[in-house]
């Protein structure tokens, strides 16, 4: 008879960890899942659309303490449950009516980037590897036995979302792996050492202000962070604010260097190009600047800047 599981699921790693379950002849009997929120934005996929596809009852309570989830998932009479970056934390007894386990995929290389949005924390930390975890669920986030990890590089320019796609992918990876074995009831359970990482949590669109006093490499890697899709680095010129939706950090004796570094930290205009100089003197090149115009997003150029700040400073 084939193992069967209730599947906690949101997000592009709920996409994909589902279909793995599915591709490894798993029979979800139901998958929870999340109402979009119309105040986000939505870049990624639909777990809702993929359960729907195959015939899976969904529902999306908006509170996973309730009796209805409770009942839900009772009925469903699962084997396992599986958590797939859904964004609450299930409590231990609902994890308690899956009687071979409970089991969540982390993005990152636990113990380290415990909580929440760990793909940012970790570009905003200046990282060079992360990964994906597939763990055991305890009431504690993040701190169950490790079952398996697959680790992907964070290059120097990556913006959190070009590594939450790799993250994705060693998400997928991770569960095709390691399923089979978790199945027959012969996975590796290893030690989750929390001592060796740390708690993060989460973020707010306030948490991307730009303090241009701040050494450059810090500054650019708070603007990979939250790069758009996400909601953007930003600073605001008078009053207006401006978000640094491109840039690259300028090496080290460029140029561009010398002609900014008397300049105070901020943003700048030179040779027709839009820098950052920042705390260190040193320069951020900014490839896209976007300004807010009646609600949306609009690319400014470097003379637009100029003669927005002109007006701004002087209204």
């Amino acid at each position: 008879m084939k193992p069967r599981a209730v599947v906690f699921a949101y997000h592009n790693v709920g996409v994909r960890c589902l279909q793995v379950l599915l591709a490894r002849g798993v029979d979800v009997a139901l998958v929870v899942t999340h109402e979009d929120n119309p105040n986000e934005n939505i870049w990624f996929g639909s777990v809702a659309a993929v359960a729907a596809e195959h015939g899976i009852e969904i529902i999306t309570p908006a509170d996973p303490n309730g009796d209805e989830l409770r009942a839900a998932v009772r009925r469903a009479q699962p084997d396992f449950i599986f958590s797939f970056y859904y964004r609450h934390m299930l409590p231990a007894d609902v994890l308690a009516l899956a009687p071979r386990g409970a089991y969540n995929v982390h993005g990152s290389l636990l113990p380290k980037y415990r909580g929440r949005v760990p793909t940012n924390w970790a570009v905003l930390n200046g990282e060079t590897e992360t990964g994906a975890t597939l763990h055991e669920m305890t009431a504690k986030p993040d701190a169950g036995a490790i079952v398996g990890q697959t680790s992907v590089p964070i290059l120097p320019d990556d913006t959190a979302q070009q590594v939450f796609d790799k993250v994705t992918v060693a998400a997928e990876q991770t569960l095709w792996r390691v399923l089979p074995a978790l199945l027959a009831g012969a996975a590796p359970h290893l030690p989750n050492d929390l001592a060796q990482g740390s708690y993060y949590g989460g973020r707010k669109p306030e948490d991307g202000r730009i303090d241009w006093a701040q050494p450059a490499e810090r500054v650019y890697n708070l603007i990979r962070a939250v790069a758009p899709p996400y909601p953007g680095a930003f600073t605001d010129v008078g009053n207006t604010r401006f978000i640094v939706a491109r840039a690259r950090l300028v090496p080290v004796g460029a140029s561009a260097s010398a002609t900014l570094a008397n300049l105070p930290p901020g943003l700048h205009v030179s040779d027709n190009a839009l820098f950052g100089v920042c705390g260190d003197a040193r320069a951020i090149k900014i490839s896209e600047l976007w300004c807010a115009q009646d609600g949306r997003p609009l690319v400014i150029t470097p003379s637009q800047f100029l003669q927005l700040t002109h007006s701004s400073r002087h209204s």
